[in-house]
């Protein structure tokens, strides 16, 4: 097993060859994984708590069938279908654009490896390494921060449409 000083000596030379677009990448990865234990958290914490307060607002209305009483279930459920999503919407555009950016990583690199290729020539491969590199480190890592924020996403829906349930439910029944 590699010594964690070693770890963290392949992490910074990933971020070199890499280049800035992998930097940018990890910036994206921290803020999904915050966003994603932010949700997490919530949903083991504050959700529940947030659940039982609405079905006791629901519970404590004598009115259950009217057309108003629907309008307010209809409130209780939409609110509380806000509250469960949260930054569902921006943790699937950060797992959308870490794919995005580490193709931009792709194109920065090819531009590199043809820069390299019209000053030096194409004798030089120790040149044109780098480029190749700083093309295939950023996709790499695109998509690692893409796939990785997948399931978390797929969890986080599916906790959204059990809750609801459950909170429709609970109103239709009592």
């Amino acid at each position: 097993m590699a010594a964690p000083l070693e770890v963290f000596a392949d992490i910074r030379d990933l971020l070199e060859l890499g280049g800035p677009v992998v930097q940018v990448l990890l910036g994206a990865a921290f803020l999904l994984w915050v966003l994603i234990m932010e949700r997490w958290l919530y949903s083991r914490r504050e959700l529940p708590r947030m659940i039982e307060d609405l079905q006791r607002q629901w519970d404590a209305r004598s009115d259950h069938a009217s057309w108003h009483a629907r309008q307010v279930k209809r409130k209780l459920v939409s609110e509380a279908t806000r509250h469960i999503r949260g930054s569902l919407g921006l943790i699937k555009a950060l797992v959308a654009l870490a794919s995005l950016i580490g193709l931009l990583g792709t194109v920065t690199g090819m531009i590199q490896v043809f820069d390299v290729m019209a000053t030096l020539g194409t004798g030089n491969a120790r040149a044109m390494a780098s480029g190749v590199s700083a093309a295939t480190i950023p996709t790499m890592a695109g998509m690692v921060v893409s796939i990785s924020g997948l399931y978390p996403i797929l969890w986080l829906e599916k906790k959204l449409a059990q809750e609801t349930s459950r909170l429709n439910d609970h109103m239709i029944t009592n």
